[in-house]
């Protein structure tokens, strides 16, 4: 939450420098209480603790800087904003719940139709989704603040060309982790765990089905974002969920029972092949309709 307030309030290498504080003081503090303290699991936690205690802190610290702008107001129509601040964010919150829901869905339909060597390569594919997600997630953090802020301003050219930079990072990373994916799927079998001869067989597959999927989820988080940014909430809700449970959780049932088991890997590239077909539509249209606001003349005011 501190990182999105100052994002939007100018200060987002604050946010960054406060992320990588706690997170390298936790990968070395894992070393000094797990090892050298001989401490085990509780010294493992106590190193993600403090980490995340010092991330607090130095974001905090922002709110002593002079380039601060936020102060503490008396809100009016208190239960109304709250409503709204609720169903613009939750397509976003429910983008991290629907990962949760479908990883339960695979693990039942992948263990009922594969078998446990097919369920430990998803364990693994479910590692580099989340990577391919935070880099959505990057890109769409970085760029709300700019689009909302140029929206309500009016300035439809600027946030054009920020989504013009935006879908550039996006396509980077969509064709980095599908590449990775297709070219070197054993290799992140070897990194994430210790496989047997059978795994090993079976992950290329199963990876170019499922990999195929990465080209297009950084495009569909990256949406929410954006759709957010324009006030257009029940769009990006329509988006999370139809990805994150309907489309998705419908095909996990289905696709086994009407085209064999190992047509179970082709739920996810079905379903963001979909939801980009009614992103890019949606994202055609809005954009389409961005006007730039005619800038008010040096003194122009309201009379009484």
């Amino acid at each position: 939450m501190l990182a999105a307030y100052l994002r939007n309030d100018k200060n987002p290498a604050l946010a960054t420098g406060g992320v990588l504080a706690g997170g390298i003081f936790n990968i070395f503090g894992d070393y000094f209480f797990v090892f050298a303290c001989d401490t085990g699991a509780y010294g493992a936690g106590l190193a993600t603790a403090i980490g995340s205690f010092i991330t607090f802190v130095v974001m905090l610290s922002h709110f002593l800087l002079k380039k601060n702008t936020l102060r503490l107001v008396r809100p009016a129509r208190l239960f109304r904003k709250l409503r709204e601040i609720g169903v613009t964010g939750f397509s976003t919150f429910f983008i991290d719940v629907a990962m949760g829901l479908l990883t339960i869905l695979f693990n039942r339909q992948i263990v009922t139709w594969l078998g446990t060597n097919a369920l430990a390569v998803y364990g693994v594919i479910v590692n580099i989704s989340t990577f391919a997600q935070c880099c959505a997630y990057s890109v769409g953090q970085a760029a709300q603040p700019i689009i909302s802020t140029n929206y309500g301003a009016g300035a439809g050219t600027r946030i054009r060309q920020t989504l013009k930079y935006a879908l550039g990072a996006v396509a980077f990373f969509a064709l980095l982790w599908t590449a990775l994916s297709l070219g070197l799927p054993n290799l992140f079998i070897r990194i994430f765990m210790a496989p047997t001869a059978e795994v090993l067989q079976i992950a290329p597959a199963i990876f170019r089905v499922y990999g195929i999927s990465f080209l297009l989820l950084p495009l569909n988080i990256f949406s929410t974002y954006y759709f957010q940014a324009l006030m257009k909430p029940g769009t990006a809700f329509i988006v999370s969920v139809a990805r994150g449970i309907v489309i998705s959780g419908c095909l996990i049932f289905l696709l086994p029972v009407l085209f064999g088991a190992d047509s179970i890997w082709f739920t996810m590239p079905i379903t963001e092949t979909v939801v980009a077909v009614f992103v890019v539509c949606m994202m055609v249209r809005y954009t389409k309709a961005l006007k730039d606001r005619p800038a008010q003349p040096e003194g122009a005011g309201t009379s009484a």
